[in-house]
């Protein structure tokens, strides 16, 4: 941490991105970093020293508060997006992976993946709220547009849990197939798509029952089967396309939202994980944690247009709001 801190310092003589820069922040898993690039140019700002193997990560409603889950100092750091100074930390239990903020902005609700809890935590008063007990290696986070539900993946238990976002009590469970990873509400909240990395599917629920609707399976000419690892989903704002990162595979898939027929796979980065649009989902953004860049996908045309060298083992991914 100390060495952190004495980075962090160094860094603040860079100063603040311009206040009009749209950013996307990626984070560094082995560099332990997080690197900025400037959404308008597609290059890079700089790469900033944050805590100890840094995953999952996300954005305040307002863009004011970048929120790193800093895996192996247990514990959440709070950024100053502009500047990257460190503002605080928040309880996380141990080892976070993911998580995720309530639509309302308060609370981050967060995965511990070593002691099979999901901790909630006021973003204000800084308290851990309540912890809930789920399955066995909690990793993927997902919540309901309204904010009334919340959808942990356990990887090892193979389920989705559904759980009240005001009573923190599970109130189903479903089971999918082997390591599931993330979990990605539709903007209507009508679909909940799950990722299984090992069995290889993205199962298509409903959330009002719990009930798998369809399951989706890829193929692509020339990579083995066990090539084909979902992990990281993103649907467009209207349901018509979801993005479906392949991992090793090192391709996105494209996806009818409506018929769940596959359409395309786009080549990018190997060992692609993550996924994130910008706002307007003019681009889409991949970490490739094997080439150590992200990818630079055009929505609207399905097609790679840059490859953007990053820090070492690029694992999450978030755009701010404006």
């Amino acid at each position: 941490m100390r060495g952190f801190l004495a980075g962090a310092v160094a860094l603040l003589a860079l100063g603040p991105v311009a206040a009009w820069a749209q950013v996307v922040f990626v984070t560094n898993e082995k560099g332990n970093s997080v690197t900025r690039i400037d959404v308008a140019t597609l290059e890079v700002i700089d790469t900033v020293p944050v805590g100890q193997r840094p995953r999952g990560i996300t954005i305040s409603n307002d863009g004011r508060q970048l929120f790193v889950a800093a895996s192996d100092d247990d514990t959440v750091q709070v950024f100053d997006p502009e500047t990257m100074r460190l503002i605080h930390t928040l309880p996380s239990g141990p080892d976070p992976e993911q998580f995720v903020l309530h639509p309302s902005g308060n609370p981050l609700f967060i995965a511990n993946e070593d002691d099979n809890l999901v901790t909630v935590v006021d973003v204000v008063t800084r308290r851990a709220l309540a912890e809930i007990p789920v399955g066995i290696e909690p990793e993927g986070m997902g919540i309901s547009p309204d904010g009334r539900v919340l959808v942990n993946t356990s990887e090892t238990t193979n389920m989705a849990h559904f759980i009240d976002t005001e009573t923190f009590k599970i109130f189903h469970n479903t089971l999918v197939d082997s390591r599931p990873r993330v979990a990605e509400f539709t903007r209507d909240g009508s679909l909940l798509f799950v990722s299984a990395e090992i069995g290889g599917t993205v199962s298509v629920i409903d959330p009002a029952s719990g009930e798998i609707v369809h399951t989706i399976r890829f193929a692509v000419p020339g990579v083995t089967p066990e090539a084909l690892q979902p992990v990281g989903v993103r649907v467009t704002a209207d349901g018509s396309r979801v993005f479906v990162a392949l991992g090793p595979a090192n391709r996105v898939a494209v996806v009818d939202g409506r018929t769940f027929e596959v359409k395309n796979y786009l080549l990018v980065g190997q060992r692609v994980w993550q996924l994130a649009f910008t706002p307007d989902e003019r681009y889409l953004f991949t970490t490739n944690g094997n080439s150590n860049d992200v990818s630079v996908i055009d929505v609207a045309a399905e097609r790679v247009i840059k490859s953007i060298p990053v820090g070492d083992q690029p694992w999450g991914v978030v755009v701010s709001p404006n």
